[in-house]
This record gives C-alpha cells, sequence and structure tokens, in this order.
C-alpha cells in the first residue's frame, strides 16, 4: 500500500498559494483571450516548489491524439497521480500533434491542481448586475 501522506499535506499547502490563471494569449481567429501552457504553470510552480512538489507531465501512447498525465512528486518520493487526459489530433501532422500536446498539457494541469482562467466576463456581468441592483432598488434600514 503506497502512502500519500506527505504529498497529500504538502499540496493541500501549495494549493493554497496559487496564483490566478491569468488570460496572457489571444486567438486571433476567434478574437478571444486565453491562458497558455506557460501561464498555467507560471501559476502554480512557485507553490508547488515551496512545499517539495515537482510538476512532471508524462506523454502516453495515443494513435488519434496525445494522452498527458500530470504527477506531482514529492521531496519524501511519495508521488500523486492527476490522471490521464485524452486531445485528438486534429491533423496526423507534427504542427497537429504538437497542438494537441499544448491543449492536453495545459488543460492537464488545470484538472489536476483545480485553477481555472480568470473570468473576466464574468466578473463584469456581477459588477454591472450588483450596479444595477443598486440603482433600481430603494434603500432600506435596518431595523426600521
Amino acid at each position: 500500500m503506497t502512502t500519500t501522506s506527505e504529498i497529500a499535506k504538502a499540496f493541500v499547502s501549495a494549493q493554497k498559494e496559487f496564483a490566478p490563471a491569468l488570460k496572457n494569449s489571444t486567438n486571433p481567429h476567434f478574437k478571444s483571450q486565453y491562458v497558455d501552457l506557460a501561464g498555467c504553470i507560471e501559476a502554480v510552480i512557485d507553490a508547488l516548489h515551496n512545499h517539495g512538489l515537482a510538476l512532471i507531465q508524462k506523454t502516453h501512447d495515443c494513435e488519434s491524439g496525445v494522452k498527458v498525465e500530470t504527477i506531482f512528486l514529492h521531496e519524501s518520493g511519495e508521488e500523486m497521480s492527476g490522471g490521464l487526459i485524452h486531445v485528438p489530433a486534429d491533423k496526423q501532422t507534427p504542427q497537429g500533434y504538437g497542438s494537441a500536446l499544448t491543449y492536453a498539457r495545459r488543460y492537464s494541469i488545470m484538472a489536476a491542481t483545480g485553477i481555472a482562467p480568470e473570468d473576466d466576463d464574468g466578473n463584469a456581468g456581477t459588477k454591472s448586475m450588483v450596479e444595477k441592483v443598486k440603482e433600481t432598488a430603494p434603500l432600506k434600514k435596518v431595523g426600521a
């Protein structure tokens, strides 16, 4: 039986320190912003290292695309897997597989660490809704 008491404690501590995954790239086709692979890694790597954790991403055989597994290795020797993620290659070319690998690595890190891209659209929508409520709702005194 494998014990995971050290890695679990370290991972929880590290997760408390993860930075936001900032949307730092633009998709020219859809004119939308997204967090790229480097942004995902930057959001978690310092916190992981501060708690004795290394981030490793293994690839697994797959004919239709790529399979990536994000693994956390603790300095105690314990390890923890985030599971496999499969991303199909849209083209059977090096570029197609490279693109699928980047997507798989990015989404595997986000899933394994529990981070998500910043939600600028959601935050803007929430702010405007709060402002609308303030503008239209009558003020009430508590205890009146």
